[in-house]
């Protein structure tokens, strides 16, 4: 059952995308509106039947469908994958229902990429196969470039070129890692495979030398598609220029297939490379919280701000990751899930004031309480759980992040093994402060206040009927359609707030699992000081050109 299901989540999209391409282009919009609805519906019988939410196992468990060289069409996920694709085709039909009176032309393109991309991220988080996985993760970028290129903004080209060959290039360098991985198990046990699970074994009993080197080319296109500071240059420009449903899956999902990368391939793969860079990457997770942090609060553009600040987000949740113990990547996968809920519900906020107002300066917008109360409860409500207020979803992620940080140190806490310790925590912590300060400040310019409305302003939510008319011609509140969009989002949102224990129980066991080989590991670390001998992990060609029986 579990199979069928599976597959049917990877090809009632591309049906979608078929019908659309051959259904009169009016139709374009109710076919990918059902169709996500469908495909969400089975996400929840998926789930429904999922027997790996207590042991952190992978399901379903079959061999799949061989195609050659090793490479096997197989399909499974882990509780956290299942959480993943929860949340994506949940996302989906929202975004789709949000583009209804914003995308006016080129119907039949528009919605038919969305499906492409639905399948393409799916694949992802069902893929056991290396090969699978990396067609899937890699397809995602031509959906959204077009996106963005067909639909975006002023700037749509330059963005959708940067975002293309950004993440193109990063994970041309995950491939070599894939393949190195694949290569050397091939010379060890006699034959090809692409088998995750088997890979990740293969891989955590080479070298050190070799993990050293293997972990850093499988984190370069990961640290990009997060993306991590300071690879991070691409994200903003590309939400900024994306329509509002692209902006939406952006942040919501696609860039979870980073974070999902590090944790289900890098990871598992290279435990000493993921211990011997801990500290470096934790740096970095710091650098993009404060910097980004900063150069939200001076952003002037409301949707820039929101796209920098996913990348403080972001490094919140790279730092649970790299704390190298359950508590901090337990937040860290509870911080994918919630940034993609508020963040995402963030972007639709924006987008119904743009198609109102067609700006996003928050220089000319102010007061819209007045004008549109409704519209700003979310706006606040939101941004509240973005930022982390407690009883709302954005809190347990983030406190969660933060204190398998700070009791990542040596010795301090048995079972909870890392090398970090309260310094890192603390100074991430202040990027909370920093987050307070813009949001609010955001809040701020565009809810309270005089009112500020610019010229030009467009009566009736864009002309296509957002409310009744307005005795003075000027933008009206949410209509039903965005209320119902909305609403859905902030259920989920409060729910996980107040009762976040199932979903942490569920994300426990694979959590321990992923992790399982980096207590010993941590432990030698520090009693050694290093696990890679300095003379022999300077030059990668030594380390990666040692015979197959160097293999330890």
């Amino acid at each position: 059952m579990l199979s069928t299901l599976s597959t049917l989540l990877l090809i009632l999209p591309l049906l979608a995308a078929g019908a659309i391409a051959l259904a009169p282009e009016r139709l374009s919009k109710w076919i990918a509106t059902f169709a996500t609805l469908g495909v969400f519906a089975v996400s929840l019988a998926f789930a429904w039947g999922f027997p790996g939410w207590t042991d952190g196992s992978i399901a379903p468990a079959d061999a799949g469908i061989p195609i050659g060289l090793g490479i096997q069409l197989s399909l499974g996920a882990d509780a956290v994958g299942v959480m993943l694709i929860l949340l994506t085709t949940f996302l989906m039909p929202l975004a789709m229902i949000g583009s209804f009176t914003a995308v006016k032309e080129r119907l039949r393109e528009y919605y038919g990429w969305f499906m492409l991309l639905e399948a393409a991220m799916l694949g992802v988080f069902l893929a056991k196969d290396a090969i699978v996985f990396y067609t899937a993760y890699e397809f995602t970028l031509v959906p959204m470039y077009f996106l963005i290129a067909i639909y975006g903004g002023a700037d749509r080209r330059p963005a959708s070129i940067k975002f293309f060959l950004y993440t193109f290039f990063g994970s041309m360098l995950t491939l070599a890692g894939v393949i190195y991985i694949a290569a050397q198990n091939a010379m060890a046990a006699g034959e090809w495979t692409f088998d995750l699970a088997r890979l990740a074994e293969f891989a955590s009993s080479m070298s050190p030398e070799r993990q050293f080197w293997v972990f850093i080319l499988l984190m370069a296109g990961f640290a990009v598609k997060v993306p991590l500071f300071p690879w991070h240059t691409w994200l903003p420009l590309a939400h900024d220029q994306a329509p509002t449903a692209g902006s939406v899956i952006l942040a919501g999902t696609l860039l979870k297939l980073g974070t999902y990368g590090v944790y289900r391939i890098a990871l598992p793969s290279a435990p000493i490379g993921g211990v011997e860079l801990n500290q470096l990457l934790a740096v970095l997770c710091i650098l993009g919280i404060v910097v980004t942090a900063l150069i939200c609060w001076v952003q002037h553009d409301v949707k820039k701000l929101v796209a920098y600040s996913s990348v403080s987000h972001l490094g919140f949740c790279m730092l649970g990751l790299f704390s190298l113990n359950s508590i901090g990547a337990t937040g860290s996968v509870m911080y994918m899930i919630n940034h993609g809920l508020s963040t995402g519900a963030l972007f639709l906020c924006i987008g119904m004031i743009y198609e109102r107002y067609h700006t996003k300066d928050m220089d000319q917008l102010g007061g819209l309480f007045r004008r549109m109360p409704v519209w700003s409860f979310f706006m606040v409500f939101f941004t509240f759980a973005s930022l982390g207020l407690p009883g709302l979803n954005g809190f347990i992620g983030e406190f969660l992040c933060l204190m398998g940080c700070f009791i990542a140190e040596p010795n301090s806490v048995a079972g909870y093994p890392g090398i970090l310790g309260p310094w890192y925590a603390v100074v991430a912590g202040s990027g909370l402060v920093l987050a307070a300060m813009y949001l609010l400040i955001m809040l701020g310019k565009l809810v309270w206040g005089p009112l500020k409305e610019p010229h030009g302003a467009e009566p009736h939510g864009h002309g296509h009927g957002h409310g009744h008319d307005h005795a003075d011609g000027l933008p009206t509140d949410l209509s039903a359609r965005e209320i119902g969009i909305l609403i859905p989002l902030a259920v989920v949102c409060l729910a996980i707030g107040l009762y976040p224990k199932p979903m942490l129980e569920a994300i426990a066991p694979s959590v321990e699992k992923t992790l399982a080989a980096y207590p010993k590991h941590v432990e030698k670390y520090v009693r050694d000081g290093s696990l890679v001998k300095p003379a022999e992990s300077k030059d990668p060609t030594v380390a990666l050109a040692q015979p197959a029986d160097s293999i330890k």
